[in-house]
């Protein structure tokens, strides 16, 4: 400001300098005139690089936004004068041969990146941090352990935001978020040492809930990078105490197997542990008692084959009683790759929600292995919306021998008659006895008079195995013509 006594040619001198200096950074508001670097108008190899190294000054120097706001509106200007300028073109044949002008990009690539890493941090970047804590909160699988580790990290994250910006967090409401969080981590102890998976409260959504108020109070208060640069790099270092406290947590995959399933219960059946391995010996406990849960853990959890084979068997011995949610849905994601014992299993538990799947097996003419155990797998269940497709497969010229007969006992398993016609057919025509046979059972199965009476027919056939089926069928309607 002038104070009445300057010269005005001193003044008028000091206005003209001003001009000069900012036409020549032409930059930013914040650059020193005296200090900002001058592109030349014929620009050479050396006058570049020296600017650049001016610019490189400037941006060793930066201390705000607007100071490498300055630095990018200088490099804008070196990038100018690189393309504009006469610079020698290397010499194509030789791969080690100079290149001024790539070596100018080069660097103001490299000035770029500087000055873009010298920006910030911003208080987006603290929301951000922010959020990906509640999402690693969500996301990951926690001990009891592991929740108290994660509450004590939020609640110290909490408390050092707000002592960070007084005005933008309020404390005490976040603080009153955090107020379920100790009782229902107990209550998550209590419930797991009771074998109650239903705790009251969940612990984690509580601790998420702060972490988003925190996020809202960082966002209301408006942080500008340059004002406020303290507040924010003070926010910045709490995100990472927080991100380490979280990273420190304990989680499920932290545990070996043998402490997950100790854990979670595995073996609490058992009073001793001299069988060995001792987790078959668990789970067979489990098998007895009916704890579908526990065998599906252990199928998770026991990656040997021996175990796997195992888990697997006492499902099977099982049958519907180990049929819940959890194990069809473990089951059909085997059987949807093919796995027969898979699917032998699911006719056990005759699983209804298998069908769709089993269906589509059944003319997989291929792999006549895989058919057998579908066919009998959809008998089981009794699938009516199968009985079209074993019925094409009953007669296929191309299913072989084997097949053919499960596929009749599939239809007398299912017991629908719309089975007749087909097994009656394959009865009075088929080449093969085996595949006759399993006809006249399968409709005994269905066990209509109509059905009865067809394979009563053949009370006298030659072949044994076929008459036999009659003469049962016969021996049926003596009985109910007796009844009657």
């Amino acid at each position: 400001m002038s104070n009445g006594d300057d010269d005005p040619a001193d003044a008028s001198e000091e206005a003209d300098a001003a001009d000069d200096a900012e036409e020549a950074g032409g930059a930013g508001e914040s650059t020193d005139p005296a200090a900002a670097p001058t592109l030349p108008d014929e620009a050479t190899e050396e006058s570049l690089n020296e600017y650049l190294d001016e610019i490189a000054a400037l941006l060793d120097n930066a201390e705000t936004e607007a100071d490498l706001d300055d630095v990018d509106a200088l490099l804008d200007d070196a990038e100018a004068g690189i393309e504009e300028a006469d610079l020698p073109e290397p010499d194509e044949d030789d791969e080690d041969a100079d290149d001024p002008r790539g070596d100018l990009e080069d660097r103001v690539a490299e000035l770029r990146d500087a000055a873009e890493e010298a920006r910030g941090p911003y208080a987006q970047d603290v929301v951000d941090a922010i959020e990906s804590a509640g999402a690693t909160l969500e996301e990951t699988e926690w001990t009891v352990a592991g929740i108290d580790d994660a509450a004590v990290a939020v609640t110290a994250f909490v408390e050092a935001a707000a002592d960070a910006v007084d005005d933008g967090v309020d404390a005490d409401a976040i603080e009153a978020d955090l107020e379920g969080i100790e009782a229902a981590a107990d209550d998550v102890e209590t419930d797991a040492e009771s074998g109650d998976d239903t705790a009251a409260e969940d612990p984690i959504a509580a601790l998420v809930a702060a972490l988003d108020a925190v996020a809202a109070g960082v966002t209301e208060a408006d942080l500008d990078p340059d004002d406020d640069a303290e507040t924010i790099a003070a926010l910045v270092e709490a995100t990472d105490d927080l991100e380490a406290g979280l990273d420190d947590a304990e989680e499920w995959d932290d545990l070996e197997t043998h402490e997950q399933l100790r854990a979670q219960g595995f073996y609490d059946v058992l009073g001793h542990y001299k069988d060995f391995p001792v987790e078959w010996s668990a789970l067979k406990e489990h098998e007895s008692r009916g704890n579908v849960d526990m065998i599906l853990l252990a199928l998770d959890s026991l990656t040997s084959d021996f175990m796997e084979r195992h888990c697997l068997e006492a499902f099977e011995r099982m049958g519907k009683r180990g049929k819940t949610e959890a194990s069809v849905e473990e089951l059909l994601g085997r059987a949807e790759k093919r796995d027969q014992f898979s699917i032998r299993i699911l006719g056990k538990m005759a699983a209804s929600e298998a069908i769709e799947t089993l269906v589509e097996y059944v003319p997989e003419d291929s792999n006549p292995q895989l058919q057998k155990a579908t066919f009998k797998a959809l008998g089981e269940i009794g699938a009516e919306e199968a009985v079209q497709p074993l019925a094409d497969a009953l007669v296929g010229d191309d299913t072989e021998e084997l097949v053919r007969p499960h596929a009749a006992r599939a239809l007398g398993l299912i017991g629908d008659t719309r089975a007749i016609k087909p097994l009656a057919d394959v009865l009075a025509d088929d080449d093969s006895d085996d595949v006759r046979a399993a006809a006249g059972w399968a409709l005994r199965q269905i066990g209509t008079r109509d059905a009865l009476e067809t394979v009563a027919e053949y009370a006298d056939e030659h072949s044994f195995i076929v008459s036999t089926e009659g003469e049962k069928a016969q021996r049926s309607l003596d009985a109910a013509s007796a009844a009657a």
